[in-house]
């Protein structure tokens, strides 16, 4: 019998998988908890673990967590929606199957990306002005650029036999890049994902502190101002946690989509 069956079968794997997850994490807000209770971590600039799931629990229940996540989500979701849009196919062009196009736009997509989104602020809001557009504009701005780069290795990462084959063979275009090119270049592009919904949520702050009066952002940096420390560690915790939860969407969606992966890695 596989030791690994008989662990899983007496349920030390799933612990074990368990331990591996959280395990840290549950150390961590232990160790925190801790340090609040003792004095360690004054009140005033840190909220206990307690304190912050009160809080996050009286949100909840009076329904404000919940419309200031729609609105968050909202915004994060159209901005990096764009991204994707406009992202993957870029990475295409970039990544070899027009060579001009990619001699001609490279140097300049790569300067673009190497912009602070944090010293466009003013740039945006002259633009787009204060009102929903811009923050998504802002959001869909540095969403772009992990799509766009990975997106171009997946299409680089693609075994020329492969595409020699099916050259050969009369495949068209378009149909080689749906059959061929798609499905070689699809870890890569779910990696981008990841990494652009990340960046999504991580400018959900910045974005909606431009003239925003709902959000998680507007949350947090509205607890700051008036130096609420507990709801601005619930607003803080709310963005981790859909961030995380997004994560892991896109990594069970990799694993039901790029099945030939897994099968690679069987003995």
């Amino acid at each position: 019998m596989n030791p690994e069956n008989s662990r899983a079968e007496n349920g030390q794997g799933p612990l074990l998988r368990l331990f591996y997850k959280f395990g840290a994490i549950a150390l961590f807000v232990l160790l925190w908890q801790l340090a609040c209770a003792a004095g360690l971590a004054p009140e005033t600039f840190v909220a206990s673990p307690i304190v912050i799931a009160k809080t996050l629990w009286q949100y909840a229940t009076d329904g404000s967590l919940y419309r200031h996540s729609v609105i968050s989500l909202s915004r994060a979701f159209y901005g990096f929606l764009l991204a994707v849009a406009a992202g993957v196919p870029l990475g295409f062009l970039l990544g070899g199957w027009f060579r001009n196009f990619e001699r001609v736009m490279g140097p300049l997509l790569y300067f673009l990306s190497q912009f602070n989104p944090f010293a466009l602020f003013s740039v945006f809001l002259l633009l787009f002005g204060i009102g929903e557009f811009s923050k998504v504009a802002m959001i869909f701005w540095v969403s772009i650029w992990p799509m766009v780069h990975n997106a171009a290795l997946g299409v680089r990462s693609v075994d020329p036999l492969h595409v020699k084959v099916a050259r050969s063979l009369g495949t068209g275009k378009l149909r080689l890049l749906w059959k061929i090119v798609l499905p070689s270049s699809a870890t890569y592009l779910f990696a981008g994902l990841r990494l652009a919904a990340g960046t999504a949520f991580f400018m959900l702050i910045p974005a909606e502190m431009m003239g925003a009066s709902r959000g998680l952002g507007w949350l947090i940096i509205n607890a700051q101002v008036n130096y609420q420390i507990p709801k601005l560690y619930t607003g803080t915790l709310a963005i981790v946690v859909f961030g995380m939860l997004m994560d892991a969407f896109f990594r069970l969606l990799e694993r039901r989509v790029v099945v030939w992966k897994e099968a690679k890695c069987q003995p």
